[in-house]
């Protein structure tokens, strides 16, 4: 509620409301884009491409990477060194591309893996899987908005979603980390 009431709110600016249909049309796009790609192989589609069963730990790096990013970019901008913090900030979003690109060229090419453990710890990693997804649909807008008013400068309405913005997204990278390094053990090449 507190996304689409700021997405609308975004009309004062003209950068701010430049951007405002991009970010939504995104917003719904990307999760359903990946839903369904995650569903569909290209192989039945009648697309003959092998496997790429390497990408898993590269993307997971790469999530890594992007925590490390993020808290050393509001470390910078703590300590007033701008410029590292919007290079830094830019570079995350970048990773976050970038993961995205590699998940859904895995997904597509690679039969699911399931998760083989068993009792308590299934749960706990269903638990920490079912937020990361959740979640990392919900750091689209937050992301872009957030991203937006930084250009637009608008500066006050930055920090205050970027209250939110920041430890959600920290969370999605780092339990994109988790997820894979539970779920590893389990891949077969």
């Amino acid at each position: 509620m507190i996304i689409i009431k700021d997405l609308i709110l975004m009309e004062n600016s003209p950068i701010e409301k430049k951007y405002s249909k991009w970010i939504i049309i995104l917003s719904i796009f990307i999760p359903v884009a990946v839903a369904f790609l995650f569903v569909v192989k290209l192989k039945d589609l009648g697309i003959d491409v092998p496997a790429l069963p390497f990408l898993p730990p590269i993307y997971a790096t790469i999530n890594g990477i992007t925590a490390l990013l993020l808290v050393v970019a509001v470390w910078a901008i703590k300590n007033g060194k701008i410029q590292l913090h919007q290079n830094l900030m830019k570079t995350a979003i970048g990773c976050s591309l970038l993961f995205l690109v590699m998940y859904i060229a895995y997904h597509m090419t690679t039969p699911s893996t399931k998760f083989g453990g068993d009792g308590t710890i299934k749960y706990v990693y269903f638990f920490i899987l079912l937020t990361h997804i959740l979640l990392s649909i919900a750091i689209i807008p937050l992301v872009l908005v957030t991203y937006v008013r930084a250009l637009a400068e608008r500066f006050d309405r930055h920090r205050k979603i970027a209250r939110i913005t920041f430890p959600l997204w920290l969370y999605v990278a780092i339990t994109g980390v988790v997820v894979y390094l539970m779920i590893s053990p389990y891949y077969q090449y």
